[in-house]
C-alpha cells in the first residue's frame, strides 16, 4: 500500500527526507516555535487583566460589562477547544497551526485598535476562536515531533513550564506595557509573538495530509457552544435584569437544556466531540469537576484583586503584576510536590480536598482587606495560602484527567480538561461579577453615590462578595472531591497522554 504523508514527518522545507522512523533534525527548534505560540495563548489569559482598569477608563464601559473582556476570550477558547482538535485532524496540523497564528494576530490587532467596548469584546472572542485552533494543533505537533520517550519527556517538561509560567509572565508584561506604553499594547504585543512563530512554523513544519477518516461533529459543536454561552450570558444578565427576569433564567434554562441535549447526542453520534466514556471513571469525573471549580475561583481572584489593588489602593500596573508573583510561586511549588510526592504515595482523595479547603481559607481571608491594608501584612498571606491550595488541586486533577483512558481517547481527554478550566473561568467570572456588582449597588442604595468615600467602600463590598463566593466554590469542591475520588494512589498509566495547561 502506498504511504501517505503525515504530520509526524516534520522537518525543514527543502531538506532531504529523514530516514524512516528517525526524529526530525530540527525538532528542538520546532519546540521553540511551538512553545512561543503556546506562551502567546497562555499570556492572553492574564495579560489583559492588568490592563482592564486602564481600558475601562479609556473606553468608558461599566463595572457590569468589564467581565466580558475576560469572559469573551475564555468562553470562545474553552467551548471550541474540542472542535479545534478535530479540525487539526481533518485539515492537517501545520495548516491549522498557521491559520490559528494568523487569526490570533489579526484579532489582537483589531482589539488593540478598538475604539469601543463592543469591538474589544468581539476581538477577544475571535482571539479565543483562533486560540482554540492553535492550542490543540500545537500540542499534537509536539506529540508527533518527539517520538523518543526520553526526549518527549524533556519536550513536555519545557512546554509545561512555559504554560505554567505564562500566567506570571502575562501579569508582569501586562503591567510593564500598560504603564510605560498603553493598555492597547497588551494586545499588539501578540503580533510580535505570532510573526516569529508563523515564520518558524512555515519553515520548519512539513505539510501533512488531511485525515481522510476524521469527521467533525457539527451538531455536537453547535450544541455545546450554544449551551455554554447560554449559561454564561444568563449569569451575566442577572446583574442588569435580576434573577427573576426571563433574560436571566431563560438563558440559564436554555443553556442547561442544550447541554443536556449535547450529552444525549454524544451517546448516539458516530464521531462524538466528547465521548462520554471519558467522563465516567470516578477519578476522571472528580478531576474534571475540580478543574472546573479551580478555574472559576482562580479567574475570579485575578480579576477582582487586580481592581482592588489598582483602584482601591492605587497600585501601578507593574506593582500589581509583581504583587501576584508570590501566589504563582506558591502554586508552582505545591503543584510540583503534589505531582511528584503526595499523589504517588497518598492518592488524590486526601490531597485535592486539602487543596480545596486551603484555597477556600485563602479566599475567605481576602475578605478582610480594606482601604488601609498593607501588602506584606494583609495581602501577601492570603494570596500565598490561596496559591498553595490551588497547586494542590490543579496538578493532581489535570494529570488524573487522562489516567486510564484508551489510546484513541487520550487527545480528547487532554483537550477536555483544558476546556473545563476555561469554561470554569467563564462561568465563575460571569457569576462573580454579577454578584459583586449587585453587592456594590445594594450598598449605594440610600447613600450619596458622588461621595468618594462611599464609592470606595462600595468597591470593597463588591470585592468581598466575590471572595466569599469563591470560598463557597472551593468549599463545594472540597465536598465533591471527598465524595468522588477513590482511595489510594492511582496506578501508573503509560498510555496516558501528557496534559498541558492551555
Amino acid at each position: 500500500m502506498p504511504r501517505t504523508t503525515s504530520d509526524s514527518s516534520v522537518g525543514t522545507v527543502g531538506a532531504p527526507p529523514a530516514p524512516a522512523g528517525a526524529p526530525p533534525r530540527h525538532r528542538w527548534w520546532i519546540l521553540a516555535v511551538i512553545g512561543l505560540a503556546q506562551l502567546m495563548v497562555v499570556l492572553d489569559a492574564t495579560i489583559v487583566n492588568i490592563a482592564l482598569p486602564s481600558a475601562q477608563k479609556d473606553l468608558g464601559f461599566s463595572d457590569g460589562d468589564r467581565q466580558w473582556i475576560v469572559t469573551a476570550y475564555a468562553l470562545a477558547f474553552g467551548s471550541l477547544l474540542l472542535l479545534g482538535g478535530r479540525i487539526a485532524d481533518l485539515f492537517g496540523r501545520k495548516m491549522t497551526f498557521l491559520v490559528g497564528l494568523a487569526g490570533f494576530a489579526g484579532a489582537s490587532a483589531l482589539g488593540g485598535a478598538a475604539g469601543s467596548f463592543e469591538v474589544l469584546v468581539a476581538a477577544r472572542a475571535v482571539q479565543g476562536l483562533f486560540g482554540a485552533l492553535l492550542a490543540p494543533a500545537a500540542l499534537s505537533l509536539l506529540t508527533t515531533t518527539f517520538t523518543d520517550a526520553r526526549e518527549r519527556a524533556k519536550a513536555f517538561g519545557v512546554y509545561g513550564a512555559i504554560a505554567g509560567a505564562g500566567g506570571a509572565i502575562g501579569l508582569l508584561l501586562g503591567g510593564v506595557l500598560t504603564e510605560h506604553l498603553d493598555w492597547r499594547w497588551t494586545l499588539y504585543v501578540n503580533l510580535v509573538f505570532a510573526a516569529v512563530a508563523f515564520l518558524g512554523g512555515a519553515l520548519l513544519l512539513a505539510r501533512g495530509s488531511r485525515g481522510r477518516t476524521a469527521t467533525i461533529d457539527v451538531p455536537g459543536a453547535v450544541l455545546v457552544s450554544a449551551g455554554l454561552f447560554g449559561l454564561v450570558y444568563g449569569f451575566s444578565n442577572a446583574e442588569s435584569h435580576d434573577w427573576d427576569s426571563p433574560a436571566t433564567w431563560g438563558f440559564l434554562a436554555a443553556g442547561a437544556v442544550l447541554l443536556a441535549v449535547f450529552a444525549g447526542w454524544q451517546t448516539r453520534a458516530a464521531h462524538p466531540l466528547l465521548p462520554l466514556r471519558v467522563l465516567l471513571d470516578r477519578n476522571r469525573g472528580a478531576s474534571f469537576v475540580s478543574v472546573l471549580i479551580s478555574g472559576a475561583g482562580m479567574f475570579g481572584v485575578f480579576l477582582f484583586l487586580t481592581y482592588y489593588l489598582q483602584q482601591s489602593l492605587g497600585y501601578t500596573p507593574i506593582k500589581t503584576g509583581l504583587a501576584f508573583l508570590p501566589m504563582v510561586a506558591a502554586l508552582m511549588l505545591t503543584s510540583t510536590v503534589a505531582s511528584t510526592v503526595l499523589i504517588p504515595r497518598l492518592g488524590p482523595k486526601p490531597v485535592v480536598p486539602l487543596g480545596m479547603g486551603t484555597a477556600a481559607a485563602g479566599m475567605a481571608w481576602l475578605t478582610a482587606l480594606d482601604l488601609h491594608s498593607g501588602y506584606a501584612t494583609d495581602i501577601l498571606p492570603p494570596l500565598v495560602v490561596a496559591g498553595l491550595g490551588l497547586g494542590l488541586v490543579m496538578a493532581p486533577a489535570m494529570s488524573l484527567a487522562t489516567a486510564g483512558v484508551d489510546a484513541e481517547d487520550a487527545g480528547v481527554a487532554s483537550a477536555a480538561v483544558n476546556t473545563m478550566q476555561q469554561v470554569g473561568g467563564s462561568l465563575g467570572t460571569a457569576l462573580l461579577n454579577t454578584l459583586s456588582t449587585s453587592a456594590a449597588t445594594d450598598y449605594l442604595t440610600g447613600r450619596n453615590p458622588k461621595d468618594p468615600a462611599v464609592v470606595a467602600q462600595a468597591g470593597l463590598e463588591a470585592y468581598s462578595t466575590a471572595y466569599w463566593w469563591s470560598a463557597v466554590f472551593f468549599g463545594a469542591g472540597l465536598l465533591i472531591s471527598v465524595l468522588l475520588y477513590r482511595r489510594g494512589a492511582p496506578a501508573a498509566d503509560a498510555q496516558a497522554a501528557p496534559v498541558v495547561h492551555m
